[in-house]
């Protein structure tokens, strides 16, 4: 006797952003990257579409940043140049896309100029043919003077521009409306925030396929289970025709692996932990598994053997299950 596999079939799906832009379009990427288009919950590929797998971003800065040795010494020689490390994420570790993090220009750091920060961008836009993500280093009023003279810079490339948050995303929309980019409007874990903040974009007129959302996620052990919570009924919404909420996800998953006790607490100090460097590795790969499944379209992330293991999930998880 034949089993009838019930399916279940939604009323909108989630809606494309094209990251990059190629010579015909007017930038200079070798090709471009389309993330969203699902019109399924992730990897249910007999129950709807996912025409754009999702994506890598390797992150790189535009000063040697305060992280871990054992991540570092992956690219201690190349650490120092942007345009080299952008390099070497793409040629050898296969990057979709480089993630460039500007915390040089933070004022309580190196305090780089907007100018610095532009010639930065030039020089990586030169050195690599992906799509780029660029964004600020967190400080409002400098962010304020910095990326609008970035998203001059970058003209015509259309470049993912981050961040935008509830209470700072009017410099940043109008900047990327100016250019021609894409933004990254960021909330914190909160799906009503979330909503909000992309009506307050789109009112200032950025179309709504140029929004990727980032929900503020946290890493394996910190508050996983809540922001996946929160990724889902993202997804849902945008499946049931909500098109505040129908755009590609971002998340952080380097930043926040990174960050956790579990990934930079040596092994001296918790024998049964294992090595260091291999348990740093696994937490951002299975951070970023975990949020495959929730939904993500884009993921950035800092260690090569962290990027090849989540690839090889990638590969798996778009081969096609219909039945």
């Amino acid at each position: 006797m034949a089993v009838e596999i019930v399916k279940e079939r939604h009323s909108s799906q989630v809606r494309e952003v094209v990251l990059g832009a190629t010579e015909e379009e007017g930038g200079t990427r070798a090709a471009v990257v389309t993330v969203g288009g699902d019109s399924t919950l992730p990897f249910l590929h007999f129950e709807g579409e996912m025409p754009n797998r999702p994506v890598i971003a390797m992150e790189i800065t535009d000063v040697e940043p305060s992280w871990h040795e054992s991540l570092k010494e992956n690219f201690r020689d190349v650490i120092g140049d942007p345009a080299a490390w952008a390099q070497k994420c793409v040629q050898e570790f296969g990057a979709d896309i480089i993630y460039l993090s500007l915390i040089g220009t933070d004022p309580d750091g190196a305090d780089r100029t907007p100018d610095q920060a532009a010639e930065t961008l030039r020089q990586v836009l030169e050195g690599v043919g992906v799509p780029l993500i660029v964004v600020g280093s967190g400080d409002f009023e400098k962010d304020n003077e910095v990326m609008p003279v970035v998203a001059e810079a970058g003209a015509g490339e259309n470049l993912l521009m981050g961040v935008a948050e509830q209470d700072n995303y009017k410099t940043l929309t109008a900047a990327c409306m100016v250019h021609k980019h894409s933004i990254v409007a960021q909330s914190p874990i909160d799906i009503n925030i979330c909503k909000q903040l992309n009506i307050l974009i789109n009112e200032m007129n950025l179309p709504l396929d140029r929004i990727v959302i980032d929900p503020s996620v946290g890493a394996l052990g910190y508050g996983i289970e809540y922001t996946y919570s929160i990724m889902e009924r993202i997804r849902l919404g945008a499946l049931q025709g909500d098109s505040m909420l129908a755009m590609p996800v971002i998340c952080g998953i380097g930043y926040e692996a990174w960050r956790a006790k579990e990934s930079y607490a040596p092994q001296g100090d918790f024998p049964t932990w294992g090595d260091q460097g291999e348990r740093a590795v696994l937490w951002e790969a299975a951070t970023a598994v975990d949020f495959l499944q929730a939904g993500a379209h884009i993921l950035t992330m800092r260690h090569p053997e962290a990027v090849k293991l989540v690839r090889s999930q990638i590969d798996a998880l778009m081969k096609s299950n219909q039945y």
